[in-house]
């Protein structure tokens, strides 16, 4: 299947779109070339709810959100991952429901920075979050009429998560997988392997509907999913042509490659780059004289 991303979307701001029986969306006022139109915070439940990434700290959405659940009890609160985008409000959100909120775990880098590396991503990391319960794989946590399974998908953030409410065919699928762009993996908060690994877990699960943490859902997404892994081995091949043809920084191979791009993405393409540049290190597939780094010099291995 092609890959073809959807860019129609109405974020619908100071409002809840039912997106399923029992499902409303909500989405924040904070669009940006890396969140779209904003971050996607979504309740479950009737009775007793469950809210799914509560989101930037932001009073408007804070608001919004209470004024959908309307009074209800909130027994829980779960977060996707640690960036700033999607888990700071847990904690206002909390005090005002009382709820416990649930995730993998604090922010971290997905390995130990190198000698003399600075970590680019620390502003968008909420490195002050810190889950009431650790969510390991594979954990059902049962609600009022719901229960939420976690599904532990490393890639985007070490501590990435994606939510299936069982027994529906659906996965809250936050930033691993999202209709209207890929995933940004950027090192050292994220890596490829990982991110491939997880894509591939999900391929795998046959869910019928992902509902993002950015921009509307998935509604094929084994197909989008295996477009999404082309889309990548493309990728892959490209980096590896600019090595062979003679590039040796990555300033060079994102100029190249990604030439057709907004400006403004072109630091997080570096990033990409770097995430491809270390699996392929990792394989064997290319050399460097030092661990892989933004400013290295990368060489094919044959």
């Amino acid at each position: 299947m092609a890959l073809k991303f959807e860019t129609g979307f109405d974020p619908a701001y100071g409002q809840a779109v039912s997106v399923a029986p029992d499902i409303q969306r909500i989405t924040a006022r904070n669009p940006s070339p890396f969140t779209f139109h904003g971050t996607n915070s979504y309740i479950v439940g009737r009775d007793t709810l469950a809210v799914i990434d509560p989101g930037p700290d932001d009073e408007a959405h804070l608001q919004t959100l209470l004024d959908v659940i309307a009074g209800r009890p909130v027994s829980h609160i779960f977060v996707s991952h640690t960036h700033r985008d999607h888990s700071p409000l847990a904690a206002r959100l909390k005090e005002r429901t009382g709820a416990a909120v649930l995730a993998e775990g604090p922010h971290r880098p997905a390995r130990p920075l190198h000698i003399g590396e600075t970590n680019g991503l620390d502003a968008s990391a909420d490195t002050a979050f810190v889950p009431d319960i650790a969510l390991p794989d594979d954990k059902v946590v049962d609600g009022d009429g719901w229960s939420i399974r976690t599904v532990l998908t490393p890639g985007h953030t070490a501590n990435h998560a994606t939510f299936a409410l069982e027994g529906t065919g659906i996965l809250f699928s936050a930033d691993h997988v999202m209709a209207w762009a890929t995933s940004i993996v950027a090192p050292p908060d994220g890596a490829m392997a990982d991110y491939m690994a997880s894509l591939d877990r999900l391929i795998e699960r046959g869910d019928r509907l992902l509902l993002p943490g950015h921009g509307g859902p998935v509604t094929a997404p084994r197909g989008f999913m295996r477009g999404l892994k082309t889309h990548r081995k493309m990728r892959e091949r490209a980096i590896l042509e600019r090595v062979r043809a003679g590039d040796r920084t990555i300033v060079d191979m994102v100029k190249a490659i990604y030439r057709d791009t907004d400006p403004r993405l072109h630091g997080a393409a570096g990033l990409s780059v770097l995430a491809h540049l270390e699996d392929l290190v990792g394989r064997g597939l290319v050399v460097t004289d030092t661990a892989p780094a933004i400013d290295g010099i990368f060489t094919p291995a044959i």
